[in-house]
């Protein structure tokens, strides 16, 4: 029997679970892909949001201000980037003044400090490349950016260091009321509460569940509740640029918003590629992560409304993502009124990223009292992320290469990524089983070839570090075998 039980591990899954750690209980994650952070949250602009374009009021609001107020202590704790680099919203017309100045005083009114409206002069001395269209720009020197891979790891592996359970490749498919089910021999009527999780592998008990799944958060909470939640998934498609293109511009730049979200952006990351992307468009599937030429055409078109020039001939890949959009446009946070125990995370879109951890927070709050569970003494709150050989002195480098060979073995050529490094993160708390899951904490794979090179070795070091077939590794999890049989 589980004390909470979460249902999803993307970055706010693994907020909630690193937060419960904290405290004394028993508790599981329950995901159905073969990681962390392999939905929504691998598909995210890494944006660390100031707070101005959430209503005041809103759950969105509340958990963007917070999140981003300790975002930059909670990255040093957990040893990943940070970069405060701060963010413009971009006007080309003397009307679109009008709607910064409703964002700047909305901001302020969330508690965001430091906003400021710029005129073309003063615009263009932070960003040569913007489009000699810009008249006006909202600016925001506390916005951020992040690794979402890393954030999201780094999280789930804390809350593994401190004892929750993690189950991959278990969905869920059906949650009752354990006073609804057969009594257990020899249990009370008051050992009767709680939920039974019916799930692929087999019957799961739990005291109370947080839903944190997503785009699916609608049919987990409609398992249990007669007040029916529905969430649109509303896809974003994204061009990544190599890092020769990483300095056009150094500011997040975003157009005005819409209804549909934030607009297309153009951002560096924290590892100094550029990002473009995303549009919005409402789709009627769960798993509809396809990009088309027409959405790559419309985030082509409406980045160069605002930065000029974006080199898009250096393009290494394009993706998209869903986002999670709930009818009413805000977070759902907190306990279902005619379901007791039963905690939701729904409607977790944009600023999504930026409140994860007030939201893990909050979460662990309620359940904590709920349940009065009481703290552990001296968790684990930091941790040590896995090696980056390149960012290292030479000297550094000379002394780890004596100690451990592996990491004298270059494996990724573009993102000088060693074989070392690839073991460690396999060997970590919620190691990687599949390529993609190394890709996520080391990078290899990600630069300019896109694996082009690295595959094969990365293949035959998971399979011997995790004594498989490299006929039997995957790329993401069940279904993404790489080879089919041997030619000779």
């Amino acid at each position: 029997m589980y004390d909470a039980v979460i249902i999803g591990a993307g970055v706010t899954g693994c907020a909630c679970a690193m937060e419960l750690s904290y405290c004394e209980g028993k508790v599981l994650v329950l995901e159905k892909e073969s990681d962390v952070c392999c939905q929504t949250s691998k598909a995210n602009s890494g944006i660390v949001h100031a707070g101005y374009d959430a209503k005041p009021g809103s759950r969105k609001a509340e958990m963007n201000v917070r999140g981003a107020a300790g975002m930059e202590e909670l990255c040093r704790r957990l040893d990943i980037p940070y970069v405060k680099n701060g963010s413009l919203v971009i006007s080309n017309s003397e009307e679109g003044k009008e709607e910064l100045t409703r964002l700047l005083n909305q901001g302020k009114e969330n508690g965001v400090k430091d906003l400021q409206i710029l005129g073309k002069e003063e615009l263009l001395k932070l960003e040569p490349h913007l489009s000699p269209e810009a008249k006006y720009g909202l600016y925001a020197p506390s916005a951020a950016i992040v690794c979402p891979f890393e954030l999201t790891i780094a999280m789930g592996e804390v809350a593994a260091m401190n004892g929750v359970e993690f189950h991959f490749h278990e969905a869920v498919t059906k949650i009752t009321r354990r006073e609804q089910c057969s009594p257990d021999a020899g249990t009370t009527p008051e050992d009767q509460g709680g939920f039974r999780i019916e799930t692929t592998k087999g019957i799961i008990e739990t005291h109370t569940i947080i839903n944190a799944a997503g785009v699916y958060a609608d049919e987990i909470h409609n398992m249990v509740s007669s007040h029916k939640l529905n969430i649109t998934s509303r896809k974003g498609e994204y061009y990544l640029l190599d890092k020769e293109a990483g300095e056009h511009v150094s500011h997040t730049i975003f157009s005005l918003p819409t209804k549909a979200g934030k607009g297309v952006l153009v951002a560096p990351t924290t590892h100094g590629n550029l990002l473009v992307g995303p549009n919005a468009v409402d789709i009627g599937e769960k798993e509809g992560t396809n990009t088309t030429g027409a959405g790559l055409l419309e985030v082509l078109e409406k980045s160069s409304r605002h930065v000029a020039d974006v080199p898009l001939k250096k393009v290494i890949t394009s993706f998209a993502g869903l986002r999670a959009h709930e009818d009413g446009d805000d977070f759902i946070l907190g306990e279902a009124e005619d379901a007791s125990g039963f905690f939701d995370c729904a409607g977790i879109e944009s600023p999504g990223l930026s409140s994860a951890p007030a939201i893990g927070e909050y979460m662990a709050k309620l359940i904590s009292a709920k349940l009065e569970l009481p703290p552990k003494n001296n968790p684990v709150k930091e941790r040590k992320g896995v090696t980056r050989m390149r960012e290292l002195p030479f000297e550094k480098r000379q002394e780890l290469v004596k100690e451990n060979p592996s990491f004298g073995t270059i494996v990724c050529r573009c993102e000088e990524i060693s074989e070392g490094e690839i073991i460690e993160a396999i060997r970590r708390p919620l190691g990687a089983t599949t390529i993609d899951g190394i890709k996520r904490r080391t990078r290899a794979g990600m630069g300019r070839c896109q694996a082009g090179f690295c595959l094969p070795k990365t293949m035959e070091i998971l399979a011997r570090e995790t004594n498989q077939s490299i006929e039997d590794i995957q790329k993401n999890g069940e279904g993404s075998k790489y080879l089919v049989g041997k030619t000779k």
